[in-house]
């Protein structure tokens, strides 16, 4: 049968499933995706559209952003032997201790060896990349390219935005060994479902988890414990101490540096 060109319309493409992929069919995967890549490459345009909808035919321009991305993302957390991914806010609307704290624990983390990791904003993120940077330590920052422009902020030694979520998200998953998780918007509980959900699941090791300020993290817990554990068996319980609650940087502190085992 003759290969579909990688353009060609998917509108009338059967479905089918294969349950384990034969090497006659990987190597043929493998040469259509170096086609891919090379006439993506080649029809890369300069304002790339959205993806809203199941696309007509097969972009061989995104299947090439897509892989550019994770080749730079892998290519800057393999730098970092040592790292902490913190996760927060980006406005300006928490209290001064939220922002004071994070600072203060990025600063210690980071004197005992840790590169510290954010999405490269303001807010949470940028006080984290504070931290580090005037100690002299490595602040990177994995941002995401937004139709509001999201902006740098002034404490990074190494960045990368990112045009997918998706791909961001790999990045900060496998960059870090502990997460700090203060107060944040759907972004941060975004992150934290899924770093959790990869442990629980066992896709990833066990690593600390902190989620930082009592009084926005326990009526998110309580819901856990109660709704999820006690009244719907959603979760087991040992699933509710896949992560630690901290009310000061000491206590973070201590946690990450006693439960790091890499």
């Amino acid at each position: 049968m003759k290969e579909k060109p990688m353009n060609d319309d998917l509108t009338g493409a059967t479905p089918f499933i294969r349950s384990q992929p034969s090497e006659q069919s990987v190597e043929t995967t493998a040469e259509r995706l170096a086609k891919a890549v090379h006439e993506g490459q080649r029809t890369m345009p300069n304002e790339r559209p959205l993806l809203v909808c199941r696309p007509q035919k097969i972009e061989s321009w995104r299947i090439f952003k897509i892989m550019s991305e994770f080749i730079e993302g892998f290519d800057i957390i393999r730098r970092y032997g040592l790292a902490v991914s913190f996760f927060g806010s980006a406005r300006a609307s928490l209290d001064d201790k939220s922002y004071k704290d994070a600072e203060e624990l990025a600063r210690r983390l980071s004197k005992k060896g840790f590169a510290v990791i954010t999405g490269g904003s303001t807010g949470i993120m940028q006080a984290a990349n504070k931290g580090a940077f005037e100690v002299g330590g490595a602040s990177v920052g994995l941002n995401i390219n937004l139709p509001q422009v999201q902006h740098y902020n002034p404490y990074l030694t190494e960045r990368f935005g990112f045009d997918h979520f998706f791909v961001r998200k790999v990045m900060l998953t496998f960059a870090s060994e502990a997460y700090v998780y203060f107060p944040g918007g759907f972004g941060t509980l975004d992150e934290f479902f899924e770093i959790v959900t990869l442990v629980q699941t066992k896709k990833i090791r066990s690593v600390p988890i902190i989620l930082y300020g009592k009084s926005y993290w326990e009526p998110l817990l309580s819901f856990i414990q109660k709704t999820l554990y006690e009244e719907r068996k959603a979760i087991d319980e040992k699933d509710t101490k896949l992560y630690m609650l901290a009310d000061s940087v000491d206590e973070a502190y201590e946690y990450i540096t006693s439960n790091v085992d890499c």
